[in-house]
């Protein structure tokens, strides 16, 4: 008799009547919370088993839920283990972003451009491009480099597009990676993707990224991770300038503290 009893049956047990603002609450989207909650970084795979282990779910809710996540995108199937993928970040950019991460990091950024006499920039991944989302300009300067809010660049060869593919986890920029197809812009644009890969590993290593001149002739630039309270890359801070202003030496000893020191002050705020 036991077994032929359904293993979600709690889920079929009579519920309380709601009241008031119960009524308007979805049980399965909390459960599907719960479902993308379970994954970690201790445990950033498993199996339909340990989801429903660790979720409270029976393994045919579970799966459905898995399932749905890898129809929309925002799950991966390697065999018998599920992973997020990359595309979840899209939902960690709107969240940080509804929690004010540009009204703290904006007044932050305005001193770090009087301070360096450069404009500063913040990107979030969006694709294969890097997407400038937050602008400070640098005041009383007559020559002003040419990005504004809004702008995408390739993701490749901008100082900002490494440190957020540098974020990504293995596979998903393995995938990225894959999927780019690199073109020389100058003559220092790296196009190669071994290269490409060598030189995303040194930012996860450092922590920073600078490019010079691959973009564009003429401009230097450096870039630090902004991360979510759980260590997450959500962003890029970025400061750049004319090569005839900013040389390499000036880059690094001068910028990339400044930098450094202004990234952390956001990165504080948003965990406090």
């Amino acid at each position: 008799m036991d077994d032929a009893m359904p293993r979600d049956l709690h889920l079929a047990e009579p519920q309380a009547t709601p009241r008031g603002e119960d009524r308007e609450i979805v049980q399965s989207v909390l459960r599907a919370l719960d479902v993308l909650r379970s994954f970690d970084r201790h445990t950033p795979r498993q199996t339909l088993s340990q989801v429903a282990d660790r979720t409270g779910l029976s393994r045919a809710t579970a799966r459905r839920f898995l399932l749905t996540f890898r129809q929309a995108g925002y799950m991966e199937q390697e065999g018998a283990l599920f992973r997020p993928t990359a595309k979840l970040l899209e939902l960690g950019h709107s969240a940080v972003a509804s929690l004010g991460l540009w009204d703290i990091a904006r007044p932050i950024m305005a001193e770090l451009a009087a301070k360096l006499g450069e404009a500063a920039f913040a990107a979030v991944l969006d694709g294969q491009d890097a997407l400038y989302v937050a602008h400070a300009p640098s005041p009383g300067r007559v020559v002003a480099v040419g990005i504004a809010v809004g702008r995408r660049l390739p993701a490749y060869c901008t100082s900002v597009g490494r440190v957020l593919l540098a974020g990504l986890p293995d596979v998903a920029l393995a995938q990225a990676l894959a999927a780019m197809k690199p073109v020389a812009f100058t003559d220092n644009t790296v196009t190669s993707r071994p290269k490409l890969r060598a030189l995303i590993e040194d930012v996860r290593r450092d922590g920073w990224s600078m490019v010079d001149e691959e973009l564009e002739v003429g401009l230097r630039s450096v870039s630090v991770p902004l991360r979510a309270p759980g260590g997450a890359v959500i962003a890029a801070l970025n400061v750049c300038g004319p090569s005839a202003r900013v040389t390499p030496e000036v880059l690094h000893s001068r910028f990339l503290p400044e930098i450094l020191a202004a990234a952390e002050r956001i990165n504080r705020s948003l965990r406090d």
